[in-house]
């Protein structure tokens, strides 16, 4: 598969694994680097030297390109900056901040620049920046979204239709056919998230896979726009949550119940009463915890075979 998006990460497919705090770390981003999509290390949940240790590690396991995703927000951004210099990482997908803050500095090393964004207003600003794509993510997608809730169906369309440069599709894909779907809407690739937390390779507690794969239509929701929106599963946390949304709770009233560490807690250790379980709707969809490669090879192989159905006109249109 040779597009915009293959030949500007040097990739074999137009298929990114999503930068994931406390889930993607170098033996998922390298397992999907090698089986042909890019790999991103998630450096949003690492201190400066663990970031160091996981780029240093994926360079050992694979020859192919990478990535590792920045959350702009983190206060030690400066360090993560100088250890994704030093090591000469290919791309960084930055998000939660300006664009203008980093990019120029990263592309003057000669490093490729995606910014996130969830809305036609923030893509235009992270081209005028000078990123070399965008990632326009949906409503659909887990972890920390658009205030806006725009899905993704609308989102790409309308990114794709002022943007000139390419544009990677994210939230609410995990399947071959919703690569598809995202393509035909004018995206030029697909980032997945949530199918790669339910993966061998994935850094996430085996109890947050196992409720991912338990997740049915429903059971996940986008709470705490106030402070920072975020989709999570529906747990007891959560309940706290809309409990004390129900008694008319303040931000501050929402900060201190939100604490610190509750990611952590639900992603990373497993604690499914009091962590945040961040994960997106197409966890209803998703069945079963596999290897980072075969879910690579079902979602391409699925891509094909859609696109065939449809160029044969399968459904007699």
């Amino acid at each position: 598969m040779k597009n915009r998006i293959t030949e500007l990460f040097d990739i074999d497919y137009p298929l990114i694994q999503a930068g994931m705090i406390w889930c993607s770390g170098w033996r998922l981003a390298a397992a999907v680097s090698n089986a042909g999509g890019l790999g991103i290390i998630g450096s949003g949940s690492m201190y400066p030297e663990v970031l160091d240790e996981h780029i240093s590690k994926c360079k050992a396991a694979t020859d192919k390109p990478f990535a590792v995703n920045l959350p702009m927000l983190y206060p030690d951004i400066d360090k993560h900056m100088e250890t994704i210099i030093k090591h000469k990482v290919p791309i960084v997908f930055t998000s939660a901040g300006n664009p203008k803050t980093w990019t120029g500095h990263l592309k003057d090393h000669g490093i490729k620049v995606v910014h996130v964004v969830s809305s036609v207003k923030f893509a235009l600003k992270a081209q005028a920046a000078g990123v070399d794509a965008v990632v326009a993510e949906g409503f659909e997608a887990g972890g920390h979204n658009g205030r806006d809730e725009t899905t993704t169906l609308c989102l790409i369309p309308m990114v794709a239709k002022e943007l000139s440069i390419p544009v990677i599709a994210a939230g609410g894909i995990g399947t071959g056919r919703g690569m598809l779907a995202a393509m035909n809407l004018g995206a030029d690739g697909v980032q997945v998230g949530s199918r790669f937390v339910a993966s061998h390779e994935s850094s996430a507690h085996e109890n947050f896979k196992h409720s991912v794969v338990e997740a049915k239509e429903g059971d996940t929701l986008l709470t705490l726009k106030e402070i920072t929106p975020v989709r999570l599963i529906k747990n007891p946390f959560f309940q706290q949550l809309e409990e004390a949304y129900e008694k008319g709770a303040s931000v501050e009233d929402l900060k201190t119940l939100l604490g610190r560490g509750r990611a952590k807690k639900g992603m990373f250790e497993g604690d499914l009463s009091e962590g945040e379980l961040e994960i997106g709707q197409i966890s209803g969809l998703i069945d079963g915890i596999q290897p980072a490669a075969d879910i690579v090879k079902e979602i391409i192989e699925e891509f094909h075979t859609a696109k065939a159905e449809q160029q044969t006109d399968k459904y007699n249109f």
